[in-house]
């Protein structure tokens, strides 16, 4: 048992560390590229649409087999309808203003000094969430745009889909000249990574975003 917490601990810290790298990269990107990867990580989701579909049949039946509900299983599965409306949502995002930049609001001192407020990235941030694997490409697509990177940590049930999902993203990524480490997907089941990344891996995540029913956002919040 403590060799395997060892060797998650490993993981998630190395998972931590290269997104930090990344997102150094990402900060400075500019819109157009960002918007790139984002077209080049459709095309990849495309692309890949068939192993993604046998990965996640791959998730469905275990599902299945542990006597899930209905509901549940049809929140798992991805027919090849959502799986080109996850590559469109990608496409949709590339559309979306930069937020990086942005002037939130500005105003002039009694002494004629100007000063503004303009947002910008927030850094990494960790979003688990349950197994709903569409979240995986918006997710981490959504944290690119605004110059963030992402760690992603779905629910154990969708973990085969998740990754066949991110590894499609790392690629448009790449084609782009992004670091792939942008978008990153936990590997492990071990419920342990959940407890790292909600006491910030050394450091390296500067936010948790929750995304799931009360239970998951009680845990966070505790």
């Amino acid at each position: 048992m403590n060799e395997m917490a060892s060797a998650t601990g490993e993981t998630m810290l190395a998972i931590g560390k290269a997104a930090r790298a990344a997102q150094r990269a990402l900060a400075v990107a500019t819109t157009a590229q960002k918007n790139d990867a984002l077209i080049a990580m459709a095309a990849e989701i495309r692309k890949a649409a068939s192993v993604i579909a046998s990965e996640n049949a791959i998730d469905v039946a275990r599902a299945k087999e542990k006597g899930v509900k209905g509901s549940f299983i049809d929140r798992l599965t991805l027919t090849p309808e959502r799986i080109e409306a996850m590559a469109k949502g990608l496409e949709d995002i590339a559309t979306l203003p930069d937020p990086v930049g942005a002037t939130m609001t500005e105003w002039t001192r009694p002494n004629g000094m100007r000063i503004a407020r303009v947002r910008v990235p927030i850094g990494v941030i960790g979003i688990i969430y349950e197994s709903r694997p569409n979240v995986t490409a918006d997710a981490g697509a959504l944290a690119m745009k605004s110059g963030n990177a992402a760690i992603l940590r779905g629910g154990s049930d969708g973990i085969r889909s998740s990754v066949a999902i991110v590894a499609a993203l790392q690629r448009g990524l790449a084609k782009a000249g992004l670091p792939g480490t942008a978008i990153q997907v936990v590997p492990v089941t071990d419920r342990a990574a959940v407890d790292l990344m909600l006491a910030g891996l050394s450091g390296t995540i500067d936010l948790i975003v929750p995304r799931g029913g009360k239970s998951l956002v009680a845990k966070v919040q505790d």
